[in-house]
């Protein structure tokens, strides 16, 4: 396989290669003889990557290894000093004759710190992986991948598994999931060895692989580019305990910087409120029901407020407005429509904002369920809720219609758009604490001093980025949370639907890892990836927050391995409720101050050990939040920051809700 090749940061050498262009002679075409310079760290500043079209050293799939620095450019005003730099050869190719832009991507100055890890080695098997349930093997001495920190050289948690959904044994994905989010703007190498097939035979390197690991000649010119930055690179991996010799492919990658995730909302976030000062958004009620679920809601209401609005329109399937050179610009105003509910116990006091995030694809009027109507009532909240734009209900048409093409790129007007919807959400509560809380009819009701967040499933999910953002609400609840997306997706029984679309949209299995990895890259601008760590490293001008997690083993909808990370990402403590342990939290049985991680248990079988939903007995994702030990939990966190045990006898399992009759297991399930 050829390649179209550059040398990122020099003037350049050049190999013709399909999809790409002629960009100069053709590099040299034998290598040493293995008796030159031993393989030796480079200065940062003399490190270089060819530019290609596909990589041959891992010529299976086009695109494999990804990530990987040979997909950037340098780029000197970028905060890493790179670019990415992919091509319409790099990318998927849908049957539907689409060609995809690459322009989403390009604008990031390294890639995904919570994306998957890809490469396709043919007749690979699980046979000796560092599985979910067995992280620890990834730091170990003998880890068949090693992912490694390029300046600690420490070995960085994850687990390693075949892609199952929708594949054949020939296109199975290897991939390798970190266990909590990578550092930004970052230098990693990864590192493969001792893989082997069904039969117990090793896999094999590559031709062009095996040349830069044992110093032999290759004709592949991308070789011979890069002979020093591979001496760089085993010599590192050296360090970090992973010698060469037994490789069977290795690469290195750069994470996108701080700036680069979260530049846009923060520009948002900031002038939309320097505009406001300590004003409210020009807000009206549009609809006032005073004779609404009487038995706990005195009023319902509905309205209206009006937003800085940095869409190129107000419509779902929009884009960001940036103007030619790139800046992120507003395109005069919106309304947007919120709702919210004030129960019955107000009557005796001004009540607590609870500002909710909705469910996937869902809307702001999930709150007029009967959950949210008790706690109101029973805890003392004003319970409201805008709706998350970006991934509401009137996104599932543009959604769709880029899954239906395989136009991944086109998923940009979903990760775009909940740019405008994080910035909606943090000025709800600016309408609320001080606009309706200084109302003359209904202010007397409302405590504007008490603001908190109760985010469910893709509220939950959403939470991570609300309060990494907030200036205002410095406590909130996430329940059945997780990160990334990417991980999320495959073990949902509520992406079934999607991945079914896409399977149509591409002939290659490989395809649908890919594509579903760089859509990572686009969501971690307006996902948790970008933000949870900064729950307790804030942002500028961002005060510390914390959260409580609530998780319940065995969700269909959203992995706690999703769970998992995201508790690791932002430094919780895990409240031991007697169901187990989880890698890397420090586990506590005494009261949590700060932010806590919580399961519980309702009797399904144990998850899955591969990238499959769990669909055994009945779904636990809706029944914690009924649970009174939880309500419990939340009102005492919200209220004083303490994380209590309200669970009988400390135990929090619930194993006659499992809706099991009996032999469930997920046994064979995974092959």
């Amino acid at each position: 396989m050829a390649c179209a090749l550059v040398l990122a940061g020099s003037q350049g050498v050049g190999c013709s290669g399909a999809g790409g262009s002629d960009d100069g002679a053709a590099g040299t075409e034998t290598g040493g003889d293995g008796d030159g310079d031993p393989d030796q760290r480079l200065p940062d500043d003399e490190l270089e990557w060819p530019a290609l079209d596909c990589d041959p050293i891992a010529p299976a799939y086009c695109a494999f290894p990804f990530p990987s620095n040979v997909y950037t450019k340098s780029d000197e005003q970028s905060a890493t000093g790179l670019r990415v730099n992919l091509v319409e050869a790099t990318l998927p190719a849908p049957n539907t004759g689409i060609t995809i832009d690459p322009a989403p991507w390009n604008f990031a100055d390294g890639f995904s710190p919570g994306g998957a890890i890809l490469v396709h080695l043919p007749g690979a098997s699980e046979e000796g992986l560092a599985r979910q349930d067995r992280i620890d093997d990834s730091v170990s001495d003998g880890t068949t991948t090693a992912l490694v920190d390029a300046d600690t050289l420490e070995l960085v948690p994850h687990f390693a598994e075949l892609d199952l959904n929708k594949t054949s044994a020939d296109t199975r994905t290897l991939i390798l999931r970190p266990a909590q989010r990578l550092k930004t703007g970052h230098r990693y190498l990864v590192a493969v060895r001792g893989v082997v097939d069904d039969q117990g035979a090793p896999v094999e390197a590559s031709e062009a692989f095996a040349a830069l690991r044992d110093g032999t000649d290759s004709a592949e010119p991308s070789v011979e580019s890069r002979r020093a930055l591979y001496g760089d690179i085993f010599a590192r991996l050296a360090e970090a305990g992973v010698d060469k010799q037994d490789l069977i492919v290795a690469w290195d990658f750069t994470t996108a910087s701080q700036g680069n995730l979260t530049q846009w909302t923060m520009q948002m976030r900031d002038e939309a409120f320097a505009a406001l000062g300590d004003a409210a958004p020009t807000w009206s009620l549009t609809e006032e029901v005073s004779d609404w679920e009487n038995d706990t809601i005195m009023h319902r209401l509905k309205g209206t407020f009006e937003a800085p609005l940095y869409m190129t329109g107000p419509g779902s399937g929009q884009r960001l407005n940036l103007d030619a050179d790139g800046v992120l610009t507003q395109n005069g105003t919106v309304d947007v429509p919120f709702e919210i509910i004030i129960p019955n116990v107000a009557a005796n006091g001004p009540v607590a904002l609870m500002q909710h995030g909705h469910g996937l694809l869902g809307s702001y009027t999930q709150i007029e369920s009967s959950h949210f109507r008790e706690v109101a009532d029973q805890y003392g909240y004003a319970v409201f809720g805008v709706d998350l734009v970006g991934m509401a209900t009137n996104d599932v048409a543009t959604i769709a219609g880029a899954l239906v093409t395989g136009d991944i790129g086109g998923l940009a007007k979903m990760t775009d758009r909940l740019h405008q919807g994080a910035l909606n959400h943090l000025l709800a509560m600016r309408v609320m604490h001080a606009g309706l809380a200084s109302d003359p009819t209904y202010g007397a009701l409302l405590n504007g001093d008490e603001r908190y967040y109760y985010g469910i499933s893709q509220g939950g999910i959403f939470g991570g980025v609300y309060m990494g953002l907030s200036a205002e609400v410095t406590r909130g609840v996430l329940d059945v949370p997780g990160q990334p997306y990417n991980l999320l997706l495959r073990r949902s029984v509520d992406f079934d639907g999607y991945l079914d679309i896409l399977a149509g949209a591409f002939d290659d299995d490989r395809d649908i890892a890919y594509g579903l990895t760089l859509i990572q890259m686009l969501w971690d601008r307006s996902e948790p990836t970008g933000y949870s760590a900064h729950i307790r490293d804030p942002l500028p001008g961002t005060p510390a927050h914390e959260v409580l997690m609530t998780a319940a083993v065995g969700d269909h909808q959203v992995t706690t391995l999703g769970a998992h990370h995201m508790a690791r990402t932002v430094g919780a403590t895990h409240l031991d409720t007697g169901v187990r342990s989880v890698y890397d939290l420090e586990a506590q049985t005494d009261p949590v101050t700060g932010s806590a991680y919580v399961e519980y248990d309702f009797g399904l079988p144990e998850d899955p050990l591969c990238n499959l939903p769990q669909r055994e007995c009945d779904d636990p994702h809706g029944k914690l939040r009924r649970l009174p030990a939880a309500r419990e939990q939340i009102d005492t966190f919200l209220r004083t920051g303490v994380v209590e045990n309200y669970c009988e006898g400390g135990v929090c399992s619930f194993p006659e809700q499992s809706g099991c009759v009996g032999g469930e297991t997920n046994e064979g399930v995974c092959g």
